[in-house]
This record gives C-alpha cells, structure tokens and sequence, in this order.
C-alpha cells in the first residue's frame, strides 16, 4: 500500500471527481458516511458527543458527520463551528447549510469569544478542526483549545489527522499543542506521521476507512513509502518444486554466540531452518558445539579454534548467504576477524547486533561493507553507530542518507520496521505486536532473512519479506500464548505457518486494519 504526501492525496481527491463524474461534497459525504458507521459501531445514541469544527473541508467532514449521527437518533449532539476569520470553505459552507435546517440543532458558530463546553471523561469529542491542509503548528487560542480538549478527559476521535499535526514530517513540533486522539479515523491510505513513535500518543489507534478512490491514479502516482501487507510480499514468495533436494534452496553460514550467549545462535539457525533454507551451517565458539546440536540437531555446527568467542570467520564452503552478529560479543578478536570477513567476502552478507556493535567501536570497518548488505540494528544499535537522536523521523532521514551514501540495505528494527533501500525508498512492516519484545526475537529475525537471501531471494527482497514474515509468526504466537507469555522460540516456530498463512490467503490473525 501506498503512503502519500497531503498533496498528492489531494490530487488523488481531485482525480476521483473528475473520473467518478461527483462533485467534491459527494466525496466529502462519502467520507463522512464511512466515519459515521465507524462511530456507530462503538457508542450508543444516548452517547453524548461534541463535536469541533473547523472553516477548511475538515470540518465540512465533521459537520456532515453530526448531521447524520443525528439522522440516525444521536440525541445528545453538541456542534461548535471555528470561524473566527469569517470565511469557510465552499464544501464547509454546504454542510453547515445542511445541518443548520435541523430542527432544534445545539450548533454554536464561534466568530469571536468562545466558552468551552463541559467535556468529561464519559464524553466523546469529535476533532474536525484542522486536517493535513494546515501548513503551520496551531496558533493562539487554537492551542489552548487542543489542550482543554487533551485534560479533559474525553474520548477523542480525530477526522482524517489530530489538529496540529502534518501528515508526514513534524519537526520541531510542539505535540503538547496538537489534538491528542483516541482515535483516528483516516480516509482510504494512511499518512506517514502515523509511522513515527514519538507521534503514537497524539494519534492513538488509527483505522482506514475505504471510501474508494481513484485506483488507477493511485497506482500511476510515484512514492517512496509504502506499507507492506500480504498481497505485497504474496508475488514474490516462490513455491517449492516437487523435483528439488536441500541444495536447491541454499546454504547460510551464520556465525553466531560466544561463552554465555549461545541461545542466540540457537535462535538465529533455528529460525533459518523454518524459515526453509535447505542448509544452516553455525560457525562459533568452541564451548557451543555441544549445546548447538543438542537444540538445533539439523543444523551443522563448526568450531571456532577459540573456546570462548569467534577468533576466525573465514568463509571454507560454498555458500549462498552469510549472517553474522548474534551474541557473538565485541572480543577484540571478533572484531578482527569480523575485519577480515568484510575485506573478503564475495557473499550476499547480513550484519546484526553484535557485529554492529563491534563495527561502532571500529568505525572504519563501515567503508568496507559490500554492495547491498543488509544491516539490522535496533534504534541503540543504530544510534552507537550513526550518533544519537532525538526521534524516530530524525533516524529515518539518517537511515535514508546511510543506505544511499554505502549502498546497503537498512532494516531498522521497531513497531513499524522500516526497511530503507540504497534508492532510498523506505517499506514500512504491517505485522507484529508488543509480545515480541522479547529476548532473541532479533536473532530470530536475523535468521529469517539470511534463509531468504541463502534462497536465491535478492537482499532487499529478502529483507522485506523476512520482516513481514517475522512479524506474522509472532502475531501467530501471541494468539496461542498470549503477548505477555510468548517466547523468540515461538515466534521461529511459527514461522512456517506464517508462510503458508500468506501463500493460501488465509486470515492474518492481527491485521492492521479489517
């Protein structure tokens, strides 16, 4: 799915009009008609609900909104309309024209003074102030509006965007001035700011509603940023062969765990192996033979010469994909050896966790990543490698910079993992859930990807599809233990399921939205 700017998602508006032959209102009372079901299905009509107006067609589409919650017996309906410069937009005007008709309507046109209404906790307030056309943060008594709004106490639902915010990059915004929703009922494609964490608590849950736009002009628009969902990662999985053996579906050599952590190599290799490469080969400390073939008997194992950590990661075999990272600690010896990895290896390579970390304390080590790695660092990891910041759009815009200037592919770990390409176009995850901030996910994750590029899958494609996947097997997971109960183990062993899940069209058990 596709992620647009407010002004390609106007055009796309536009486009709509002049195809469907409807003029702009019937848009308008399309969107409104979506909204008004939505707000159906979670309250009663007893519900008392205020709803805020602004003079731009945000608030036609909160206008319309209270005009048919009242034609379907809301009785407690409170209006306030903003038109303090004493201009509303054409469509603004229509509805307000609409509902103004309704007998015994409580609508308040606010041109100057304003007394706020009582707003409690056991109150709905509908936000139709401002929507993504608002170039600038709120002003005057806009702010202390949003903030009266925000102490109250009531259940917030937003119309299109929370007042106050931008639809994709909010720098230096204050978001204590901004409309802090509950809800956020947005119209057919999401907006990039619902990605970014530092925006969750202004947006709350967010839920598109279909009110079918122009298809053909959303495909013809280009973007950078898309959402990944099963339809997109659906095309490119292959099915297996009848006539094939393990061979045809390659060999990952992982380098992984050292004394204390070898659980982490545990995870990766298990996790490549249900992920369906046809070999997983281990390269570690000495002191983990034994535990490794006694978890993951399937997997080969390959001693290190040194007991405790990897000393050497020469690659010996012939293989499709290297991973490296997981638990292999920053031993000035790994990190050698990890030196000399990078100087020779002619292989598709995946770096995570501790092999970005060892590359933090030897930043020279960054120039010497081949073409299309793939890198997977969490924000720490990230950030000791590229310095600190302050939110996640800040690290996105560093992300982007990072994959063009060396090249390589970036998955940046989080609620929304963003995997950034070299063109710097960045596919955010739809899957996954709280339950797999857990230990070893990473690693399980690690090894999901380097199952996917040892299969012949090209790096980026493997990266995306590993993430969707991934995130699937722990939605998977925390249906049968619970979010608080699930485990990295459940996650690689649901990951086979969550491929086939995919390939039949089966039902996602956590879908980010109906």
């Amino acid at each position: 799915m596709k992620i647009f700017s407010s002004d390609a998602l106007r055009e796309i508006d536009t486009s709509t009009c002049e195809t469907q032959s409807i003029d702009s209102i019937e848009l308008m009372e399309r969107a409104a008609n979506a909204a008004c079901y939505e707000i159906i299905s979670r309250f009663l009509p007893s519900q008392r609900i205020v709803i805020i107006a602004g003079p731009g067609n945000n608030g036609g589409d909160a206008l319309a909104i209270a005009r048919l919650l009242i034609e379907r017996n809301y009785k407690h309906i409170e209006v306030f309309l903003f038109n303090i410069k004493g201009h509303l937009s054409h469509d603004c005007d229509e509805e307000r024209k609409k509902l103004i008709t309704i007998d015994g309507i409580d609508f308040t046109e606010v041109t100057r003074e304003f007394t706020p209404p009582y707003l409690g906790e056991n109150d709905v307030v509908i936000d139709g102030l401002f929507g993504s056309g608002l170039t600038e943060g709120l002003q005057g008594g806009f702010v202390m509006l949003a903030r009266y709004i925000n102490d109250s106490g009531a259940y917030v639902i937003s119309i299109d965007i929370p007042s106050g915010m931008k639809g994709e990059w909010n720098v230096d915004m204050a978001r204590r001035d901004m409309v802090h929703a509950d809800l956020t009922l947005t119209f057919q494609l999401p907006r990039l700011s619902f990605f970014f964490e530092e925006n969750s608590e202004v947006i709350g849950e967010w839920k598109l509603l279909d009110i079918d736009l122009d298809q053909e002009k959303i495909k013809s628009i280009p973007t950078d940023f898309m959402l990944v969902e099963a339809r997109s990662v659906r095309p490119l999985l292959r099915e297996r062969r009848p006539f094939t053996g393990k061979r045809d579906y390659g060999s990952a050599l992982i380098f992984a765990g050292s004394i204390g952590m070898m659980g982490a190599a545990v995870m990766c290799s298990r996790s490549c192996l249900r992920s369906g490469a046809g070999l997983a080969t281990v390269h570690s400390a000495y002191c983990g033979m034994q535990i490794l073939q006694t978890a993951v008997p399937e997997a080969m194992f390959e001693p290190d010469r040194n007991e405790h950590v990897i000393s050497d990661m020469s690659v010996h075999h012939t293989h499709q994909a290297v991973a490296v990272g997981p638990g292999i600690g920053t031993h000035e010896v790994t990190i050698n050896a990890l030196e000399a990895l990078l100087k020779s290896c002619d292989h598709p390579l995946l770096l995570d966790a501790d092999a970005l970390n060892c590359i933090s304390m030897r930043p020279s080590l960054l120039t010497m990543l081949p073409r299309n790695t793939v890198i997977t660092p969490h924000i720490g990891e990230f950030d000791r490698l590229f310095g600190e910041h302050k939110t996640s759009e800040e690290r996105l815009h560093k992300a982007r910079e990072i994959a063009r200037y060396y090249n390589i592919i970036v998955v940046l770990k989080g609620h929304y993992t963003m995997t950034i390409r070299p063109t710097g176009k960045v596919y955010f995850n739809s899957t996954g859930n709280p339950g797999m901030a857990t230990a070893g996910a990473g690693d399980v994750l690690t090894g999901v990807i380097a199952a996917f590029m040892a299969q012949g899958y090209r790096p980026e494609h493997a990266a995306t599809i590993g993430v969707y996947v991934h995130g699937l097997a722990g939605d998977i997971a925390a249906r049968e233990y619970g979010e608080v109960g699930m485990t990295s183990s459940d996650i690689a062993n649901n990951i086979g399921r969550a491929v086939q899940m995919i390939i039949n069209r089966e039902p996602l058990p956590n879908p980010l939205f109906a």
